[in-house]
């Protein structure tokens, strides 16, 4: 049996969750003894200069006898930085509508000519 087929049959129950450029895969596999553990893996893409991308993973193995501890733990964590800095999304590079300043007044100036143009007269040349 090759490699890929053992992978497949190991895995039991998978979730994915797409996050922008990231994606993060559960995955509950079995051991050789018939055990159950958790896999999560964290796959982000990259985009090479020459326009081709390719994809960095990492992967975190999580068995049974771990899994109160590193529930407490992430459940503490994640409360405290919700109560520290909310829900909300501070990082431009994180708000899908975010536009810089400049490009705000960009999109107001061209606002402003396509209003002004609006009011425009048609002139022949010829009249003139």
């Amino acid at each position: 049996m090759s490699d890929n087929e053992m992978m497949d049959k190991e895995e039991i129950f998978s979730k994915v969750l797409r996050a922008g450029r990231r994606t993060y895969f559960f995955d509950v596999r079995a051991t050789k003894a018939g055990d159950y553990y958790l896999t999560i893996t964290e796959s982000k893409k990259f985009t090479n200069d020459d326009g081709s991308f390719h994809y960095k993973k990492h992967k975190i193995y999580l068995y049974k006898e771990d899994f109160v501890g590193f529930t407490e733990i992430l459940n503490e964590m994640t409360h405290f930085i919700v109560e520290e800095k909310g829900e909300e999304v501070i990082s431009e590079r994180h708000q899908k509508d975010f536009q810089k300043s400049y490009e705000k007044d960009n999109v107001d100036n061209v606002e402003e000519v396509v209003a002004s143009t609006e009011s425009f007269t048609d002139v022949s040349f010829d009249d003139i």
